[in-house]
């Protein structure tokens, strides 16, 4: 979700309550584009982040400090001078822009007292921190623009601050329903679109949130809502506007199992039952769970991508291997009919002319005459040796052709299971212990891995209470689930497996009791889940004790047989399943 107005308006909220009356103790300037603040307020001291980032611009409290470099940039020297120790008067938002003022007051060198002003735009591209005197007139930014780089504005020391207004929006706190329906009404655009395109401050999330609420489809034409549509449009505006007018915030964020996928400092009730929503303290603690959240998983997709083309590029290379033998192993189902060729030929060829190119024999074999080429070069005895040997040859080819397609569909199969634990790794830990893996198998040159050997140990496999109280394990990897398969497991706990295609196995501890049914149905929905079928409404599930698990010599890690099994049919569907750290 973006930094929408109203995210901006919770925030100016938690800072008037944090700040206002409280005064600037340390200015530093981490970043280009970035300021921290170091103030006293209400609550103490507390560190405040100010950043004007084109690709996430925020604003939150945070705990953590940061390095700062040794000469500090000229910008965080001139507010340093002026406020290095100002009053905090005020915040403000102006309607719902995304625009943050902060009110300063200090003494100047002559001892009078002053006012300043510290101004956040949180526009993408083209946010900003900018300071101005009491009549707005600007006396530095972070980023200066000039009339080469905005038609619109320039933000130069000097020139006097406005508010750009780019596009012409009503102001949502005070538009009346009459020119709600008239502007809505007008758009050509989905309902949804013409919400955020035509009001400040209002998300795309929140404008989805408003449909949904009024029992409308986002992508219904506004132009074709009828009165009893836009009524209800409005009364679902309405009650998110009474609730931004009163500041009853409620910032949680909305999460698909463990993945954060949105936020909002307002309750949302379009997210079905796969998601789930947790409520944050602040919205500061809510911006900084769900981006450090986001942080951690985007840089485990970063860091997974160098293994993620290393596996897919032997996979290639193994699937087209496997096409090619495929073809090969085809074309030696002709080599019985030259091994028939040379019986025929031995059989009946003693009375062939010299120079014959062919000849037509009773097939014993099937009781048909069949019509057999001769090479007119050679005698019959030759033609006959020529046969069988080809023969000899496809059978040859045959036999190493089996081991070789029964090799490669195992690679093929090894492989698809550790892509399978790319998709469910969480932590770097995970990625070590599959980078191991492809290290032991050579598709990564080994080198000193002993360090990286030591992290992976610290991996676990995912921990799970089902609802009658029974522990259940997933293993993350294939050494994992050689781990809990084979050492971990014993012979009366219950293994579960994706039937035909790579997954996790899933060990129930059985504690020698027998099993509610529940709990083979949530010990299925886990195997399905983490298994390449996660995104099939239903997946097949094999399910079977340990003790009838074994594993052949010199299989890879994971490769299991068993003979006898149950099988269910499971939704990969866990979000209500409890999860033990």
């Amino acid at each position: 979700m973006a930094f929408d107005g109203i995210t901006v308006s919770a925030m100016v909220k938690e800072l008037n309550d944090t700040l206002a009356g409280g005064r600037i103790n340390k200015i530093a300037q981490p970043e280009n584009d970035e300021l921290l603040i170091t103030a006293r307020g209400s609550q103490g001291q507390c560190r405040l982040l100010l950043s004007a980032s084109a690709s996430l611009p925020l604003l939150y409290f945070t705990d953590k400090n940061k390095p700062s470099p040794l000469i500090a940039p000229n910008f965080c020297m001139l507010l340093r001078k002026h406020i290095g120790n100002a009053k905090i008067i005020r915040i403000m938002q102006p309607g719902l822009e995304r625009v943050v003022i902060m009110e300063l007051e200090h003494l100047n060198d002559l001892g009078d007292v002053c006012q300043k002003k510290l101004i956040l735009e949180l526009m993408g591209k083209h946010s900003n921190l900018i300071f101005t005197d009491e009549n707005d007139m600007i006396l530095d930014s972070i980023k200066h623009v000039s009339s080469n780089m905005s038609s619109v504005r320039e933000v130069l020391p000097g020139r006097p601050y406005f508010i750009p207004r780019t596009q012409e929006k009503q102001d949502p706190l005070t538009i009346t329903e009459e020119e709600f329906s008239r502007l809505i009404g007008s758009a050509s655009c989905p309902a949804a679109k013409a919400v955020y395109t035509s009001l400040t401050g209002i998300s795309p999330l929140l404008a989805s949130e408003m449909c949904f609420r009024a029992n409308l489809s986002p992508e219904l034409s506004a132009e074709d809502l009828n009165q009893e549509q836009m009524q209800a449009l409005f009364t679902a505006f309405s009650g998110i506007r009474t609730q931004i007018l009163e500041k009853a915030y409620a910032p949680q964020i909305i999460y698909r199992e463990k993945e954060p996928v949105e936020y909002s400092v307002l309750p949302l009730m379009q997210f079905g039952s796969d998601y789930h929503a947790e409520i944050s303290d602040s919205v500061s603690a809510m911006l900084y769970t769900y981006y450090a959240a986001k942080e951690v998983l985007t840089r485990i997709r970063q860091k997974s991508s160098d293994l993620r083309r290393i596996v897919q590029t032997a996979l290639e290379r193994n699937q087209k291997k496997f096409a090619l033998q495929k073809k090969q192993m085809k074309d030696t189902a002709k080599k019985d009919k030259y091994k028939v060729y040379g019986e025929l030929i031995n059989t009946y060829g003693y009375g062939l002319s010299e120079g014959c190119k062919s000849f037509e024999a009773l097939n014993y074999y099937t009781n048909e005459t069949i019509t057999i080429p001769l090479d007119p070069t050679l005698s019959p005895q030759q033609n006959a040796k020529k046969y069988f040997d080809r023969y000899n040859k496809l059978k040859r080819t045959e036999e190493a052709l089996t081991l070789q397609i029964q090799d490669t569909e195992s690679e093929i199969a090894h492989l698809e299971s550790i892509r399978t634990s790319l998709d469910i790794a969480l932590e770097e830990t995970d990625l070590a212990q599959i980078k191991e893996e492809l290290v032991e198998y050579g598709y990564i040159k080994k080198h000193d891995f002993s360090k990286k050997r030591t992290a992976a140990q610290k991996s676990k496999p995912f921990h799970y209470l089902s609802s009658d109280g029974y522990d259940i394990y997933v293993g993350k990897n294939n050494y994992q689930n050689e781990e809990l398969t084979f050492k971990f497991a014993t012979g009366n706990d219950w293994w579960f497996h994706a039937k035909g295609i790579p997954g996790s196995h899933v060990i129930v501890k059985s504690r020698n009791e027998e099993l509610p049914d529940r709990v083979f149905e949530e010990a299925g929905k886990l195997a399905a889940y983490y298994s390449k079928g996660r995104t099939a409404p239903k997946v097949e599930i094999d399910y079977i004790q340990k003790k009838h698990i074994k594993k052949p010599n010199g299989a890879k890690p994971g490769f299991v047989v068993y003979y006898t099994n149950y099988s269910l049919m499971a939704e990969p569907d866990i979000s209500r399943l409890q999860e033990l750290s």
